[in-house]
């Protein structure tokens, strides 16, 4: 990240109550702009709310939290941020090229640029000869790149995505990290949650969560320089174990 310029995401302080129940209290964290950040950590740890805090769409926040400059869930974010849920958040009984349209306009793209945009989206999740296809009879693979398409049809500079790799095989696993990639090669934000700690090496910053903690602000090789552990995953494991006998 450039020294002067500002983090896509800024939280400090920042707090979530769900059911009663405090899964985030009091958390400061940067999100370097133009990178690939990996979010971090086992189930229930608090990445999708941090996620949905991040997006505006999480009650019971407390805090600060900017995003892009502008208070979390602003409306002038509407364009500048994508966001791709767990599950395909895309309507099966559509055509790619509806799905997309339709998205277009939540977006606010003006109509005289929705062609533009929804040619860009196909093109960049690579499913062109797709477009007048309906959703429902795609593979699970490709509903994926559907939803990360709809994402991405504003043209956002922040992209958030909640384990967009979950349940995929390997290769289409390969295939979104490159695109992942290649987005933060043309200036975007990627904030990228995962509890698969082998894609801890495709991130260039990582966040790890544990309880709503923030464990570690790091990078790939500062992990596993830091733990001596050959691996990302036994190199989270290890911080977990430190910070477990810290808190006793």
């Amino acid at each position: 990240m450039e020294k002067n310029r500002s983090p896509a995401v800024r939280a400090r302080g920042l707090g979530v109550e769900r059911g009663g129940h405090r899964v985030i209290d009091g958390l400061d964290v940067d999100v370097p702009a133009g990178r690939v950040v990996g979010l971090l950590g086992p189930s229930g740890s608090g990445k999708t709310t941090l996620l949905r805090a991040v997006v505006g769409v999480q009650d019971h926040v407390s805090g600060e939290l900017t995003v892009l400059g502008e208070p979390a869930g602003s409306t002038v974010l509407r364009r500048r941020v994508g966001y791709v849920t767990q599950a395909a958040s895309v309507y099966t009984d559509l055509t790619v090229a509806q799905n997309l349209r339709y998205f277009a306009r939540l977006a606010g793209l003006p109509p005289s640029a929705t062609g533009a945009g929804v040619a860009r989206a196909v093109a960049t999740v690579d499913l062109g000869g797709h477009e007048h296809q309906t959703v429902g009879t795609l593979s699970g693979g490709e509903r994926s790149r559907v939803s990360l398409a709809a994402a991405l049809v504003g043209d956002p500079e922040l992209l958030v995505l909640d384990e967009p790799t979950v349940g995929l095989d390997p290769v289409l696993r390969r295939d979104l990290w490159t695109t992942f990639r290649a987005l933060a090669a043309e200036g975007r934000t990627l904030l990228v949650s995962s509890h698969v700690m082998d894609e801890a090496t495709q991130c260039d910053r990582l966040l790890l969560l544990r309880d709503g903690d923030l464990v570690a602000d790091t990078t790939p090789d500062e992990l596993l320089v830091t733990t001596g552990a050959p691996d990302a995953e036994r190199a989270f494991l290890a911080l977990i174990d430190r910070t477990t006998q810290e808190s006793r």
